[in-house]
C-alpha cells in the first residue's frame, strides 16, 4: 500500500474517506449524508464504517466515515488504527485503486493520524501469489492512499510507523509461505534480502558449524529432514557502543510433522507456521533496523524442519545439548524446546546479553489455557515481565503471565539423562518454559514467549485477515522503544 501526502484531494479520485469519533457532528458535510449516517445506525464506534454517494462538480463521489470511538477512550491509538483497517477491509477489493483519506477533522495529533495510517496499511497485505483463477471481483485493487489535512508531525510519526509495518509485512509473508518454499536455507535467504543495505551484521551458521560447537539439540531435530538446518543472528547496533544487547531468540521450525511422534493428519498443514516466534523476531529486528532504533539488539533464530525419516531421532534417545547437559528425548513432537535450548545458549554466550527474551509456537496447551486472546509470558524477573506486559497492551499484542517454579522441574527430571523434553499431560506450557529455563545463566533476566494461539488466525482481527497476523513484531518494537531508547 502507497502512502502519499498531499495538500488537496486529486480530482480524479472517486473515493473519499473521513475519520469520524465518537459523538462528533456531521454538519459540514452533504445533507444526504448527514442525514443518511445516523439512519444507518454510525456513531463512529471504533471500526465502524458507514458508505455514501454525492455529486461534486458533476463528478460521483463514493464517501466512507470511519469511526475511532471515543476521545477519552484508554484504547484510543488502538481504535485510531481500528478506523484505519476497517477502511481498507471494507476497499481492499472493491474496485477502486485510490483513495483520499482526509485526516483535518477528528482534533488529531501527528502520532494519532500516523497510527491511522498504520491501520490502513497493516490491514492491506494480501499473499495471492499461488491463486491463478481468482475472480476479479475479489482481486486486491486498492493500492494508494493520498492523505490531506494531515496534523502537524504526522508525517515524522509515520516514517516510524512505517518501519513497524514492513516488519509486519515481513512476518506475515514468512508464516504464509508454503513450507516447500520456506524452509531453513530460503528463510535465510530471505532475511539476507530484506536486511540488505540496512547497516545490520548477518551471522548463519551451518550444520558443519553447529556440530563443532556441539549443538546436538538444535541439529538432532533437523536430523530427519532432507532441508539443511540454519542457525542465523541479525545485529543491530544502534545504541551506546559497550552496552550489552537486547536479545530476542525464535523458534523457526519451518514444518513440524512430529517427526517420528507422527502429528494426526488433520490440520497438518498448519504446522507450516511453526515457524512463528522466528517470524516475529524476524519482523520485529526488520522495524527496528528500518526505523533505525537507538539501541543495541539481536535476533537469533534456530531454523530447522522437522521429518520422520529413518535418520530422524526416536522416543528414548538421548541428546547432548550445546551447555553440555543432556535430553532424554520422550517426545519427538516436543522439538521446539530442542531448538530453543541450544539458541539461547549460543546467543548467551556469543553476546552476553542484558536480557534475554524467546518467541516460540512452544505448545498446545497454551492455546487450551489462554485460546487466541494472549500469548503465555513466563519470566525469571518482575520487572523485564511488566514491561513486556505493558509492550503488549500498548500494542494488542496481548501477553499473560504465567507461574515458573522449582516445584515443576521434578515434573521433567529424567531417570537417565539431565532432563526429559516433555513433562506429564498437566502444566504442559510451564514444564516446557521450566525446560528452557535450565539454559539460562544465572543473573540474566529472560522471559519466554509461547505464542503458539496468536500467529494465524481463522478470522480477521482489527489489522490482519484471517491467516498470518504478524503477532510479535510491534510487541518487540514497542518492548524496545519504550525502555531501551533514549
Amino acid at each position: 500500500m502507497q502512502i502519499q501526502f498531499t495538500k488537496t484531494a486529486p480530482d480524479n479520485v472517486r473515493l473519499h474517506a473521513r475519520i469520524v469519533n465518537q459523538g462528533d457532528t456531521l454538519t459540514d458535510l452533504d445533507p444526504l449524508l448527514v442525514e443518511g449516517a445516523p439512519a444507518a445506525r454510525f456513531k463512529g464506534s471504533a471500526g465502524q464504517v458507514f458508505e455514501g454517494f454525492m455529486t461534486e462538480d458533476g463528478a460521483l463521489r463514493r464517501v466512507a466515515l470511519a469511526g475511532a470511538g471515543e476521545t477519552d477512550s484508554d484504547r484510543r491509538r488502538l481504535n485510531l488504527e481500528r478506523a484505519g483497517a476497517a477502511l481498507t477491509a471494507k476497499y481492499l477489493r472493491s474496485g477502486e485503486s485510490e483513495m483520499v483519506l482526509d485526516l483535518g477533522h477528528a482534533a488529531l495529533s501527528g502520532a494519532e493520524a500516523a497510527a491511522v495510517l498504520l491501520g490502513v496499511r497493516l490491514r492491506s497485505w494480501a499473499h495471492d501469489d499461488y491463486r491463478t483463477k481468482l475472480p476479479a471481483e475479489k482481486k486486491v485493487t486498492l493500492g494508494k492512499v493520498h492523505v490531506i489535512g494531515a496534523p502537524e508531525g504526522t508525517e515524522a510519526s509515520w516514517e516510524a510507523e512505517a518501519a513497524i509495518a514492513k516488519g509486519t509485512e515481513f512476518t506475515k509473508t514468512l508464516i504464509t509461505l508454503p513450507p516447500n518454499k520456506l524452509y531453513p536455507e530460503s528463510f535465510v535467504e530471505l532475511c539476507k534480502e530484506a536486511f540488505e543495505g540496512t547497516g545490520a551484521e548477518i551471522t548463519v551458521l551451518d550444520e558443519d558449524e553447529m556440530e563443532a560447537l556441539g549443538m546436538g539439540a538444535l541439529l538432532g531435530v533437523g536430523q530427519g529432514s532432507a532441508k539443511a538446518s540454519r542457525l542465523l543472528a541479525i545485529r543491530w547496533n544502534g545504541g551506546n557502543e559497550g552496552d550489552k544487547p537486547t536479545v530476542f531468540v525464535g523458534k523457526g521450525v519451518t514444518f513440524d510433522t512430529g517427526g517420528i511422534s507422527l502429528k494426526p493428519g488433520p490440520g497438518m498443514e498448519d504446522m507450516k507456521w511453526d515457524m512463528g516466534g522466528a517470524g516475529a523476531v524476524a519482523g520485529g529486528m526488520l522495524a527496528l533496523v528500518s526505523r533505525k532504533a537507538k539501541a543495541n539488539c539481536v535476533g537469533v533464530l534456530g531454523l530447522v524442519e522437522n521429518m520422520p525419516d529413518g535418520n530422524a531421532i526416536r522416543p528414548g534417545d538421548v541428546l547432548t545439548t550445546m551447555s553440555g547437559q543432556t535430553v532424554e528425548v520422550l517426545n519427538t513432537d516436543a522439538e521446539g524446546r530442542l531448538v530453543l535450548c541450544d539458541a539461547l545458549h549460543w546467543a548467551q554466550e556469543q553476546y552476553d546479553p542484558a536480557r534475554i527474551v524467546d518467541f516460540a509456537t512452544l505448545t498446545g496447551a497454551m492455546i487450551i489455557a489462554l485460546g487466541n486472546e494472549h500469548a503465555g509470558l513466563f519470566a525469571n524477573d518482575d520487572d523485564l515481565a511488566e514491561q513486556l506486559t505493558g509492550a503488549g497492551k500498548a500494542t494488542g499484542d496481548k501477553l499473560w503471565r504465567m507461574p515458573i517454579g522449582a516445584a515443576y522441574d521434578k515434573l521433567i527430571d529424567s531417570q537417565i539423562a539431565d532432563v526429559k523434553n516433555v513433562g506429564p499431560r498437566q502444566a504442559g506450557s510451564i514444564t516446557a518454559a521450566q525446560f528452557l529455563q535450565r539454559f539460562i545463566r544465572k543473573g540474566t533476566p529472560w522471559a519466554h514467549c509461547d505464542i503458539a494461539g496468536m500467529v494465524w488466525s481463522d478470522k480477521p482481527g482489527h489489522a490482519h485477515d484471517k491467516g498470518a497476523t504478524g503477532y510479535g513484531v510491534r510487541l518487540i518494537d514497542r518492548f524496545v522503544s519504550d525502555n531501551f531508547e533514549g
